[in-house]
């Protein structure tokens, strides 16, 4: 069945048709390779019995119908790996679908492991395998093949069952909840909003000194509104690596800016040489109190390396032991920011990640949890004392 939507009324009858549903599977198809913003091309629902691919780009179509289906709070709204499809809709609707479910993040909670493919958990899920030829075709280009429709349908048929079964399986295990503190997150605006004021968080570096923190980031905004207004990618308008040279040598005329590395000629002896200048002048005339606070830097030596070390190897235990991806609790940030000896703002440390993995890192960090190797797998013990290797008075905690 090839169904592909691209006129306004067999729109409104479809979108009517689903308001309905307890729930609907979403999935889009879109471009993103020569823009800012993603441009959407194809957007798949399907209710309980029926589906549709809409042609997001045909002539005069008007997406209202699928905008409110997204926001109505009495139908669920299903997708794998929502975030980029959220991001999308977020910038259209001016608001995020909702309700949410996440397959992707309900299966990391399910035991499935990190950030599973779509096709493996249909595989997984329901024994069917999914002809992934059409994902990597040009969206944009039309006509759509059927070989695109049936592709792009297959998203949202297969969905409906792999929701079920994992929505069985939350309720199985009493883990609903769990998914709850998940998608309060992708449910939040803020998690799309592009503020270029932060835009220097998404550049590495090591250097951590006021001055260049601060140029770092009147540049860095500089060009993320930059590549907004042109909608283009960020590195189309000034490379990263060239971002960070700025930074670093805090140009003040054109001639020093024209000797920074990876910036051309023309670029800085025209409209975006000027624009940079007063970016970093900014960056250096901003007063200290007024300074973005320096990230602070990863704990170096051997032993912030090997405590950060066995809290991975303690991770890797609590999740093996809950059947929980250990994604979903901790990064390996998080782990360098638990072995520095941080506690405030680290989310493995709060509500049911605590549970199952944060105490146990705290008494690890604080002597009073060892960890062991038992029957092949690794467990843990906690212990009144723990000294020159020695453990006392404790029980083996091992997986369930």
């Amino acid at each position: 069945m090839h169904t592909l939507i691209s006129d306004n009324a067999a729109l409104v009858a479809f979108c009517q048709s689903l308001a309905a549903e307890p729930f609907v599977t979403v999935d889009t198809e879109f471009l993103r390779e020569n823009t800012y913003w993603s441009k959407l091309c194809v957007i798949q629902m399907a209710g309980a019995d029926q589906a549709a691919a809409i042609d997001a780009l045909a002539p005069g179509l008007d997406l209202q119908p699928v905008f409110d289906i997204l926001a109505d709070p009495n139908v669920l709204k299903v997708f794998h790996a929502a975030r980029q499809d959220l991001e999308i809709f977020c910038q259209l609707m001016e608001q995020v679908p909702a309700p949410l479910f996440d397959s992707q993040v309900a299966a990391m909670v399910c035991g499935f492991g990190d950030s599973i493919a779509y096709d493996r958990l249909v595989q997984a899920l329901t024994g069917k395998e999914l002809d992934k030829a059409s994902r990597f075709t040009n969206w944009a280009e039309r006509p759509l093949t059927e070989a695109q429709i049936d592709y792009a349908l297959g998203d949202v048929t297969h969905l409906r069952d792999v929701y079920r079964a994992l929505a069985a399986k939350l309720e199985e295990t009493g883990r609903s909840h769990w998914l709850a503190d998940e998608m309060a997150i992708l449910a939040d605006p803020a998690s799309y909003r592009t503020e270029p004021d932060q835009a220097y968080l998404r550049l590495k570096s090591r250097t951590t000194k006021p001055k260049f923190v601060a140029v770092l980031q009147q540049v860095a905004a500089w060009r993320e509104r930059e590549a907004q207004s042109r909608n283009q990618p960020r590195n189309w308008v000034v490379r990263d690596d060239t971002i960070l040279n700025i930074a670093a040598q805090a140009p003040t005329n054109l001639q020093s800016l024209g000797r920074v590395r990876g910036l051309g000629k023309g670029q800085a002896e025209g409209r975006i040489g000027r624009e940079i200048l007063e970016a970093v002048e900014a960056g250096l005339n901003l007063p200290p109190d007024q300074r973005p606070n320096p990230r602070s830097p990863q704990p170096e030596g051997a032993r912030a390396t090997a405590a950060a070390d066995l809290l991975k190897v303690l991770l890797k235990a609590c999740c093996d032991n809950e059947g929980v991806a250990p994604k979903l609790i901790a990064n390996s940030s998080d782990l360098d920011r638990l072995s520095a000896g941080e506690r405030n703002g680290i989310m493995a440390l709060e509500g049911w990640r605590r549970d199952v993995f944060g105490q146990h890192a705290i008494d690890l960090m604080e002597g009073r949890l060892a960890l062991t190797y038992r029957k092949g797998q690794i467990a843990w013990l906690h212990a009144d004392t723990v000294s020159e290797g020695v453990v006392s008075a404790g029980a083996a905690q091992e997986p369930a």
